[in-house]
């Protein structure tokens, strides 16, 4: 019986002392702990998952596809398996800090960087209607 009023006690002193009010995030009430004010910063990255308008290359995925295939030179003819990279879509659409996840070897990751870099502007993301710098992950399937 004392373990259970000992409960009873502290539950109803949690519910005394919690929070009851609702809080809605708006620009206007965005501050920290100190009570300084957060800013969304300018060049601020974003991921494509949590992004309302996802950047596109020209054309579409198809595309992208064909563009890698028509660029993306080989220079193993029996060398199959896929490079990952990494980079960012920049607010005017090119291609920035492109980074190699993981690689196959013989020059691969540095073709693929080479044929990003050769990339026409992508058209770029947007969040709350604004343009958005985009961080981009994918794979280059190596044939």
């Amino acid at each position: 019986m004392k373990k259970f009023l000992i409960l009873f006690f502290i539950c109803s002193i949690q519910h005394v002392f919690s929070q009851t009010e609702e809080v809605k995030i708006t620009p206007e009430n965005l501050h920290n702990y100190k009570g300084e004010v957060i800013r969304e910063e300018e060049n601020q990255v974003y991921n494509t998952a949590g992004i309302e308008v996802r950047p596109e290359f020209p054309g579409g995925q198809q595309a992208l596809e064909l563009f890698l295939k028509e660029n993306y030179k080989n220079q193993q003819k029996n060398l199959k398996g896929r490079v990952y990279v990494t980079f960012i879509i920049e607010k005017d659409g090119s291609l920035s800090d492109i980074k190699i996840l993981r690689d196959i070897g013989y020059g691969t990751g540095a073709e693929a960087i080479r044929v990003l870099k050769k990339s026409p502007k992508w058209t770029p993301g947007k969040q709350n209607d604004k343009i958005v710098r985009v961080l981009y992950s994918m794979p280059i399937t190596v044939n």
